[in-house]
């Protein structure tokens, strides 16, 4: 057992603001376990980019935080969103400035029911229920061009444009296309647009779409759906799905509402993958800052976020473990959501730690 080479792992934390800093202990426990068990080596540095350090400093990051964070192999990441902060500065500032900096080009969002886990669809089990969203991450609306014209006044007219580039869909859709053949399961990669209003944008996904798999992916089956209509198959027959790829909008609604059917935003892993550099991993729920200091919050997402970057650094031993473990966990509990688990976040991670 344990990882082929002799590297230390250098990964940087950010543990954030409300539950971040809870999750992300347990997290780390588990972490400190795997590691153990498999002789691997992580060096951690703590990074304090939270709404405390900016309500105290007036800093959303320092200059030189970027070019610090790129000498990292992963980027761990709890929550950010402070009460008492404007909504969209820390979250521009911190986690997309994070994102789009060192180009996490990917948002990667495995979706899958844990045995145990409730799902609100009827008649759904984790057989049912296991597929992968891989967004595109860096471009589309997200990127914060337009402006306003006469603003504040009767006339006001605002203006925000979705950006697509051939490169930026191309390297999506051909991680898409990698993930469905490594996961090697339905073989199945449905696109998801809206080629039918959205004509300029999705006229290109879909061109890129078909020829990349014409040339270069003739095993994995195509399909396509409307975001709109992908809505209502992912609750109808959600085990027709394999891997899911769409644009950064889109697939910010779609994985939301895939969390719900995974059990929830307590179990909802995420990973932003830049594939040639740095990926930052986190679990996709807010800070949920009522359940704050509690002990009351869920933290499989911030561990099975853990995971991931452990698959990412190439230990999928040690990733897998950590699957299995939360798998062993997840029937113990009485439900995914915070303060209804039956037991604390703290006692959370140790039955992990305890099935590893």
């Amino acid at each position: 057992m344990g990882t082929t080479n002799n590297k230390t792992y250098k990964i940087a934390v950010i543990p954030g603001d409300g539950t971040g800093p809870e999750v992300v202990r347990e997290g780390l426990k588990v972490l400190k376990a795997v590691n153990a068990k498999y002789r691997i080596k992580m060096d951690l540095t703590d990074f304090d980019f939270s709404g405390e350090r900016y309500m105290r400093t007036g800093e959303v990051l320092p200059v030189n935080a970027i070019e610090e964070l790129r000498k990292f192999d992963a980027i761990y990441f709890g929550a950010i969103g402070h009460p008492d902060v404007k909504p969209g500065v820390l979250e521009k500032g911190v986690l997309l400035k994070i994102r789009f900096e060192l180009d996490q080009y990917i948002n990667l969002r495995p979706v899958k029911l844990y045995p145990g886990v409730y799902t609100p669809i009827k008649g759904k089990g984790p057989e049912d229920i296991d597929f992968v969203v891989v967004r595109e991450n860096t471009e589309g609306i997200y990127v914060g061009t337009g402006g306003f014209l006469k603003k504040g006044t009767p006339d006001e007219v605002a203006i925000q444009t979705s950006i697509s580039t051939r490169k930026g869909v191309e390297r999506c859709l051909r991680y898409a296309f990698e993930c469905s053949r490594k996961r090697n399961k339905k073989k199945k990669l449905t696109l998801c647009g809206k080629t039918n209003v959205l004509t300029y944008q999705f006229d290109l996904w879909d061109r890129a779409f078909n020829e990349i798999g014409d040339k270069d992916y003739p095993d994995i089956k195509r399909d396509y759906a409307h975001v709109d209509a992908l809505t209502l198959y992912l609750i109808e027959c959600p085990e027709k799905y394999d891997v899911i790829v769409t644009d950064n909008l889109f697939g910010d609604i779609i994985t939301d509402l895939a969390a719900v059917i995974q059990g929830g935003l307590g179990v909802a892993a995420g990973g932003n993958i830049n594939p040639e550099g740095v990926s930052m991993f986190e679990p996709i729920g807010g800070t949920a800052p009522a359940f704050t200091g509690k002990n009351q919050i869920n933290p499989l997402a911030a561990i099975g976020s853990a995971a991931l970057m452990l698959a990412s650094l190439g230990e999928e031993e040690a990733a897998k473990a950590v699957e299995t473990a939360i798998m062993k966990v997840t029937p113990m509990m009485k439900s995914m959501r915070a303060a209804e688990m039956g037991m604390g976040t703290d006692e959370v991670g140790d039955k992990v730690v305890a099935a590893l």
